[in-house]
């Protein structure tokens, strides 16, 4: 069996497709597996870093805006355009893939579209609740649409019956209790723990609210666990305008990074996050209740439309960026303090959304629509 999987630009499409394929390699070990993506996005070295094949090609987005730099970028993209289909032709005869699956990006586009036409059984998966443009156009004729959330569907016309697969997540999530990762991390076992990032990168809005609700809440029994990310060198700075020196201590540990995701989401009571799909699905996986703060700044708004998915289930809080003040964001802590079981509610409810096999039922489709083609 000789499977490609197309995807790059984000860590939000990259990683499911290296989960997927690490269980189509379980199951069929002599499974032979492609990537094709950008040479100049993170897929080029998360690829073949996993142990899989890597091809490029030469293509990118559209800009929006009427920018000198954007108008040319968008002549670029015109040019790439019209060569990557010959590219993507030439890697997919070279490689003679029985299945092609895209994980959403710009980059799946033409890789899926060009199978399609040659006749090889296309699929693919969208992360979030509202979809990309590149996957509205695909799912028009993909032989499998597979989606985190079915809300997705509202928004395509498929040729196949939409599948709720949900989002791989990392299994390292959901090895750890608890009180496992309390200890871990040197925490009281009993004190409630919010947990606060925006990313690797960081969200200086939710940054600045935090150092505000870090401020007022150092005398109360809370404990907080803060990634700023690569873009918040600024929080360091602002706590210590408010008398906060000491960034690690047993009711406050501030860092860039998180290194130990896995514990800190497991030792939290309360997430405070962006609405990212892998980001969700690692909340509803472990059970988390969480306070969203989405993006405004994506395509199509799509982290809103995630959230809300959450939301409308009683699964997560949503605090629009606009809104967000460290007063809004002060009550959802004083509201764990005092009233815990709201939130463990809350959690329960998220992990009642969870899909926690979303590699199996990927691949499951993947291997019917091999049995399909043969």
């Amino acid at each position: 069996m000789r499977v490609v999987f197309a995807a790059g630009g984000t860590g939000g499409h990259i990683n499911p497709a290296l989960a997927a394929a690490q269980e189509l390699r379980r199951r069929c070990p002599d499974a032979d597996i492609l990537f094709i993506g950008t040479k100049n996005h993170m897929e080029a070295e998360l690829v073949p870093k996993a142990g899989f094949r890597f091809e490029s090609i030469r293509i990118s987005g559209f800009q929006r805006s009427l920018l000198p730099a954007d108008l040319l970028h968008n002549a670029l993209t015109l040019v790439r355009l019209a060569f990557v289909t010959g590219a993507c032709g030439k890697i997919l005869s070279g490689f003679s893939p029985d299945v092609v699956v895209g994980f959403g990006g710009y980059v799946s586009g033409p890789v899926v579209r060009t199978a399609h036409k040659m006749g090889v059984k296309t699929a693919i998966h969208e992360q979030n609740a509202f979809p990309g443009k590149t996957n509205i156009a695909l799912a028009k004729y993909a032989d499998a649409v597979m989606l985190t959330s079915m809300n997705a569907a509202k928004h395509m016309k498929c040729a196949a019956e939409p599948v709720h697969t949900g989002l791989p997540v990392r299994q390292e999530l959901l090895a750890v209790t608890r009180e496992e990762a309390r200890k871990a991390l040197g925490l009281d076992p009993d004190i409630p723990v919010v947990l606060a990032t925006g990313g690797s990168l960081g969200a200086e809005s939710i940054n600045r609210a935090m150092c505000e609700v870090v401020a007022r809440f150092r005398e109360k029994r809370v404990c907080f666990l803060f990634g700023y990310g690569q873009l918040g060198g600024f929080v360091p700075g602002v706590l210590a305008e408010k008398g906060i020196t000491e960034l690690s201590t047993d009711r406050l540990r501030v860092s860039e990074y998180i290194y130990d995701m896995a514990s800190a989401m497991a030792a939290a009571d309360l997430v405070v996050s962006r609405a990212g799909a892998s980001s969700l699905a690692e909340i509803q996986a472990m059970g988390k209740a969480s306070v969203l703060v989405p993006s405004p700044y994506v395509t199509e708004n799509h982290q809103y439309h995630n959230a809300m998915a959450l939301a409308e289930n009683g699964a997560a809080f949503v605090i629009e960026q606009k809104d967000l003040t460290p007063d809004a964001l002060s009550a959802y802590v004083e509201k764990l303090i005092r009233e815990p079981d709201v939130f463990r509610a809350t959690g329960r409810a998220a992990r009642n959304m969870a899909i926690t096999d979303a590699q199996k039922k990927i691949c499951d489709i993947i291997l019917r629509l091999y049995k399909d083609e043969r």
